[in-house]
């Protein structure tokens, strides 16, 4: 599953961990990605002290056993986080599903979290990059918000999986396979056991950001045109 970040990617994780077909992997080139780039991301240092760093290894364990033997392995990854010169080749063996959301949300949510914002750091040319490159399903978290059921729905004919109806709520707190970064970014979704329902109207950009969500949906129109609807 590729996003961006504040895109509903840890409740799809969650929806998907559920159930008991699944295992599930949180970001696993992240910590890859702070130790490349140098990124000033909360809580850096404890996330490259605690989770794999080396990209080729991370990419490797992609294809290598399925944690407690599951028949199903949920990845959640950051579009961003694949910088160049990271491995891709494994994700030509998994199925690919990209997560979207409108920018609008994104800079609303991410800028809560964190102060500095820039275009790269949201994911959405990366992302529509991504796709270009390895295919895959396009599912929009404002369409799953609205109706849960029936999007996880036709998520599942889409990737030749049987829904199981324990996606649609899990229980309030952490879950083992969150990184150590959860501390910082999960709040919300650690007090919530299911999805929150439809969002409303979308938030008012200030000014300084107007540059990043023009260019943002860009890649998110492009992207929207091929989602499950």
């Amino acid at each position: 599953m590729w996003s961006g970040p504040r895109n509903l990617s840890t409740a799809m994780m969650y929806a998907f961990g559920n159930r008991a077909d699944f295992a599930m992997w949180d970001e696993p080139f992240y910590a890859p990605y702070l130790k490349a780039t140098g990124a000033d991301h909360p809580m850096k240092d404890q996330i490259v002290a605690a989770h794999e760093t080396d990209p080729e290894a991370v990419a490797r364990r992609c294809l290598d056993t399925i944690p407690a033997q599951k028949p199903h392995f949920y990845m959640k990854h950051m579009a961003h986080h694949m910088v160049d010169g990271f491995p891709l080749d494994w994700a030509k063996d998994c199925v690919n599903i990209h997560l979207i959301r409108h920018p609008a949300r994104v800079i609303a949510s991410y800028g809560a979290k964190r102060d500095e914002m820039t275009l790269e750091d949201i994911g959405f040319a990366q992302q529509a990059a991504l796709y270009n490159r390895i295919g895959g399903v396009v599912i929009d978290s404002a369409d799953i918000r609205e109706n849960p059921e029936m999007m996880l729905r036709k998520l599942c004919d889409a990737i030749n999986l049987p829904f199981d109806p324990v996606m649609l709520s899990w229980p309030p707190g952490p879950r083992k396979a969150d990184g150590v970064w959860a501390a910082h970014w999960y709040r919300a979704v650690h007090q919530s056991t299911g999805f929150a329902g439809a969002e409303g109207v979308l938030p008012n950009i200030s000014t300084d950001k107007q540059d990043i969500l023009i260019k943002a949906i860009q890649s998110y129109r492009q992207m929207s045109a091929y989602k499950i609807a």
